[in-house]
């Protein structure tokens, strides 16, 4: 069965510096690439290097930056025919410093991404017959993430929302119609109104999510793990030890790789470690899709770590 990734596409301009700026600051920086990105860019890629079939639902503009987005999808070994090139308006762009610890801050212009309306959820729909999960972000118009999380709970099929960029109100409706919530600390606490920064907090959150209607929530912790709330159960999956190089795209990878699980017929618990491993192997290198690792490298990787089980709260 297919993942369909209806979201953003952006082209990343990217500067590596010793460490963040302060407001007003200029800095020297280290160097300079250009990478493909965009939330659901990098979700829809990272389920295709792990070898599902992928479906890329969104805009790009008629520019040099959208040629380069869709020939990389490609590559990548995404399907890129629902994708539209519009041609009154620029590809999205996303400015991005990453320091020496792997931290980062980033600026992003919608461009085409803005643009995303009910045509486009329309194509979408139509791929429905043959979907497994819709995975959907927060860098297209809220108006297209409602109505395709509708149009897909119509179609009976999964929906998985990454609540970013953070917002703090979501509209009440579309908690109910999302299958599983995955924000990270920051956007939980956005959410939720309190801070989220470790399993505790991420336990309370997780439970204030499930009142809002949601079926399962998710909350990445980076470094200290994954916690999950389900109606019946909550458990913590302990993350992967690794050298974090660039954190840029591990979220979207974790979210590339639960789909992926999940659209194999795996437990909600097995598909979160394999989030946990495919975020975590897309920390070790720079940039965003060049980061996401192939099906070899995380069969290999879970192989070596023991793909972890983690632990039961209740």
């Amino acid at each position: 069965m297919t993942i369909i990734v209806f979201g953003s596409i952006n082209i990343d301009l990217v500067a590596t510096v010793p460490r963040l700026p302060i407001a007003g600051e200029t800095l020297l920086g280290n160097d300079f690439f250009l990478s493909p990105g965009g939330k659901g860019a990098n979700q829809a890629v990272a389920s295709a290097r792990l070898g599902i079939p992928t479906q890329m639902v969104g805009r790009v503009g008629a520019d040099n930056f959208g040629t380069e987005l869709l020939n990389n999808l490609q590559a990548s070994g995404v399907q890129t025919n629902n994708i539209f090139i519009d041609e009154t308006v620029t590809s999205g762009v996303a400015i991005i410093n990453v320091d020496v610890k792997g931290e980062n801050q980033i600026i992003v212009i919608p461009g085409a991404n803005g643009h995303v309306n009910h045509e486009d959820v329309e194509r979408l729909s139509h791929l429905f017959p043959t979907a497994k999960v819709l995975l959907l972000q927060l860098e297209i118009p809220m108006s297209a993430v409602v109505a395709a999380a509708k149009a897909a709970q119509n179609a009976q099929v999964k929906v998985i929302l990454d609540p970013a960029p953070a917002q703090n109100n979501l509209p009440d409706e579309l908690y109910r119609l999302v299958d599983i919530i995955t924000p990270n600390e920051v956007e939980a606490a956005q959410l939720v109104g309190f801070p989220v920064d470790g399993e505790e907090s991420a336990k309370k959150a997780a439970a204030v999510l499930l009142q809002k209607g949601v079926k399962n929530a998710i909350v990445k912790l980076g470094a200290k793990g994954v916690f999950c709330a389900t109606p019946e159960e909550t458990f913590f999956i302990p993350a992967f030890a690794v050298q974090a190089v660039d954190t840029v795209a591990a979220g979207d990878a974790f979210n590339g790789g639960l789909a992926a699980a999940l659209s194999q017929g795996h437990s909600l618990r097995d598909s979160v470690v394999w989030g946990a491993a495919a975020g975590a192997l897309a920390a070790t290198k720079l940039g965003a899709q060049p980061s996401l690792p192939d099906r070899v490298t995380f069969d290999a990787f879970l192989r070596e770590r023991g793909g972890t089980k983690g632990k039961t709260n209740s």
